[in-house]
């Protein structure tokens, strides 16, 4: 929720992707399962989405997080060249967009379980939603929020991922005539 990357570019990252030093996401391909069960890296959804996204503290921080709990594998999962994918299943291969939309369904059938009022179903690229409407609503940059997300047209950008609220009109107005 913190990088916008799609399910499919998160779940291809592999080690060599995150650069720490230069604090960035380097973004050159996906990873997909096909119906057969065979992994391939794909390249990503448009030009548009081969990127380096930059990095901020605590995304870098999550990322330590999950390299150092990052099970050591005696044989590392090669797929089409990549290895040292950052999640890996049971079976000692990359975990894949299927696997994170169970575990999302799995958290709202559990909280489903014991609160009144239901949770809608959640997704991964819901939280792609979510960061690309909390960036423009912090006000960044419409051109910046593009080239983050990866889109080539930016009014998939504005018009698909960014939802806004009376709320928000309301308090962009307010702070408009603040300024005058």
């Amino acid at each position: 929720m913190l990088s916008g990357l799609r399910i499919s570019e998160f779940v291809g990252l592999t080690i060599n992707d995150i650069d720490f030093t230069e604090m960035k996401i380097h973004v050159t391909h996906q990873l997909q399962r096909k119906r057969n069960m065979e992994y391939i890296i794909e390249d990503t959804k448009t030009s548009s989405g081969t990127r380096d996204i930059p990095m901020t503290f605590e995304v870098a921080e999550c990322f330590h997080r999950i390299i150092d709990k990052r099970k050591k594998e005696k044989v590392e999962p090669m797929i089409d060249g990549y290895s040292g994918f950052l999640y890996l299943d049971k079976n000692g291969m990359p975990m894949v967009a299927l696997h994170w939309e169970k575990y999302f369904q799995h958290v709202v059938e559990k909280y489903n379980g014991v609160y009144k009022i239901q949770m809608p179903k959640i997704t991964p690229h819901v939280y792609r939603h979510t960061f690309c409407s909390n960036m423009a609503k912090s006000g960044m940059n419409p051109k910046t929020l593009q080239y983050i997300m990866g889109h080539s047209d930016i009014g998939v950008t504005l018009n698909t991922y960014t939802h806004l609220t009376f709320d928000d009109a309301k308090e962009e107005m307010e702070r408009l005539s603040k300024a005058q």
